[in-house]
């Protein structure tokens, strides 16, 4: 299969060539007229490279699709996908079939489940979410004694082995989040409407079902499926109203109005939460908790701002009981000795957390590792207690952005395995993706694996398939996170060609051998100071065993950390970049 690119079409006096996106192809691509499929100057297009380039030649490709105008949002977002080989439509096969999916709950399909439409039950979700697949219960049982139910929509009740539809889930393997829109993992008919949990409406569910007491402890837990209905809508900021008592029963939200019961539930959740919260961080768990920038854009797709978005217990109540659902699965399916797909995550390299330690010396932080670092219990211990203890330490300082993306980039990523090792930020020994089967592929194996081995006992499936499943599944969210950032960058780039001209205050959070990277502190924007932008007066020297730019003539440091207010000088969307200059105003 030849080679694809992403890039746009150039009509120069020599014929047509595509100037690609990618830093690493330095050549444009020779097209000859004949393959350029209606592509006009400008245009975005997908290229393939029929013929390498030689020494005489550059390369030759054909163009295989028109993605739109060049700086057109669809066009530019398009690209983004096609560029990290990611779909950005659906199939019209895949599409057809999931609309003639019957969407009547047959009364025998109601008597094989556990019926919990009767129990209190609400979904919390970001305020803007059109798909809703889990939900909460809440009865009383006892004097201080609580039912809590996990509801995950039942997916793989609606998408079976073997169809186009399970076939496309697995291609995708996940739903992608780009600045101003989602590519669903799965049809709209399916993740908006039979699998989305609406309040005032019969849904099928894969449940873990809780006893626990006033303190959050689990006495005892049963798998089931289920049929919901749930009762209200609430949004996290309207749950959080709950929690800090500004939000009282009666106020009309999402489906119906807040009743005391519901404000009841909420406070206990809350309350619950907590003690997992804080029963979690003892048994070793990171917080790696970091403010998040979320990027603005007006209906087409323009950037018109940023916004801050603040965790708040109320997206930790959530957190804490589908943590508590996943691990709950993990844990039970283990049991099986059969073969089962976990969430794994590896503890850190020793070098690297050395490493981390040296670097924040130079803010004055002390990580105590152990004087051996090592991959065993004693080293992993105690690299644990120090990055915790710096984690901590370092809130609440100009600093704490730079530390906690370093902390982070000390951990290998995690993935999905037949083989478990835990899942060391987390502090679990089992751990699985089981409560967002709408969005992950990994969760629709799981519900079934499930369904298998712990509610009807079926015969165990192949190591094989499942752990090629897990490396595609893995491959294709790095895949997804690394186009989602790349739209971060571009509509970074366009809000900043707005810019040019305008100074604001930054973060050194990059140092190279040309100059600093440096991240805004209020749009969390990065571009790159060039060396030649920092002064014609001196001459600065890059000093790789300190990590910094060293000026010769006065000796002054540019390190990671440092504070610098900056100039934009250039943005460019389609490139992906802006740079600044040193501003002293």
């Amino acid at each position: 299969m030849h080679e694809k690119l992403v890039g746009t079409l150039l009509l120069t006096r020599y014929g047509a060539e595509v100037q690609t996106d990618h830093k690493q192809v330095n050549e444009n691509i020779a097209v000859a007229p004949r393959y350029l499929k209606g592509a006009t100057d400008g245009d975005k297009v997908i290229v393939e490279i029929i013929h390498p380039a030689t020494n005489r030649r550059p390369p030759m490709g054909k163009v295989v699709e028109v993605l739109g105008r060049g700086g057109d949002n669809d066009a530019e977002m398009h690209a983004i996908l096609a560029e990290y080989g990611l779909p950005f439509d659906y199939p019209h096969e895949a599409e057809q079939e999931a609309e003639e999916i019957d969407s009547d709950i047959s009364t025998q399909e109601i008597y094989r489940r556990r019926d919990m439409r009767d129990v209190l039950t609400f979904t919390i979700d970001p305020f803007d979410a059109k798909d809703f697949d889990d939900a909460l219960s809440f009865r009383q049982t006892g004097e201080y004694e609580y039912e809590i139910g996990v509801h995950i929509a039942d997916v793989t009740h609606y998408v079976s082995p073997g169809t186009q539809l399970d076939s496309e889930a697995y291609n995708r393997a996940t739903s992608v989040y780009l600045v101003d829109r989602t590519i669903p993992m799965l049809p709209e008919r399916l993740c908006n409407d039979l699998c989305s949990l609406r309040p005032n409406e019969d849904k099928l569910c894969m449940s873990v079902i809780f006893q626990m007491d006033i303190n959050g402890k689990v006495v005892k837990h049963k798998i089931s499926r289920t049929i919901i209905r749930s009762d209200v809508r609430l949004d996290y900021e309207q749950a959080q109203s709950i929690i800090d008592g500004s939000l009282a029963s009666g106020t009309s939200v999402h489906g119906g109005e807040i009743g005391g019961d519901v404000v009841r539930a909420i406070n206990m959740l809350n309350f619950m939460a907590g003690t997992l919260r804080e029963e979690r961080f003892r048994h070793g768990a990171i917080d790696f908790e970091r403010e998040e920038i979320k990027v603005l854009v007006d209906e087409q797709g323009r950037p018109t701002g940023f916004r801050m978005v603040e965790s708040t217990p109320s997206h930790h109540l959530i957190e804490e009981f589908m943590l508590l659902a996943n691990r709950t699965v993990a844990q039970q399916l283990s049991g099986t000795n059969k073969d089962v797909v976990y969430r794994v995550h590896d503890v850190p390299d020793p070098d690297k957390v050395e490493a981390l330690s040296k670097f924040v010396n130079k803010f004055g932080y002390s990580m105590r590792l152990p004087k051996k670092a090592s991959k065993n219990e004693n080293g992993t211990k105690g690299a644990t207690k120090a990055i915790k203890h710096l984690l901590s330490e370092s809130t609440g300082t100009p600093e704490q952005e730079l530390i906690h993306t370093l902390a982070i980039r000390t951990m290998p990523k995690a993935v999905y395995s037949t083989h478990n090792i835990g899942h060391y930020g987390l502090a679990f020994p089992y751990y699985t993706h089981f409560t967002s089967p709408i969005r992950r592929y990994p969760d629709m194996m799981v519900h079934r694996l499930v369904a298998k081995y712990l509610l009807s006992g079926k015969a165990q499936s192949t190591m094989g398939d499942l752990e090629e499943a897990c490396r595609h599944c893995s491959d294709r969210e790095q895949l997804a996170v690394a186009a989602e950032r790349a739209s971060v960058k571009y509509k970074q780039a366009e809000w900043m060609e707005q810019h040019i001209g305008e100074t604001f205050d930054g973060i050194v959070s990059g140092v190279t051998e040309y100059g600093v990277y440096v991240q805004l502190t209020d749009s969390r924007c990065e571009g790159l100071l060039h060396m030649r932008e920092l002064g014609t007066e001196s001459y600065w020297s890059y000093n790789e065993d300190e990590y910094c730019l060293l000026n010769e003539h006065t000796g002054e440091r540019l390190t990671l950390g440092d504070k610098i207010r900056v100039e934009v000088i250039r943005a460019d969307a389609l490139q992906r970049r802006i740079d600044f200059k040193r501003s002293e105003r």
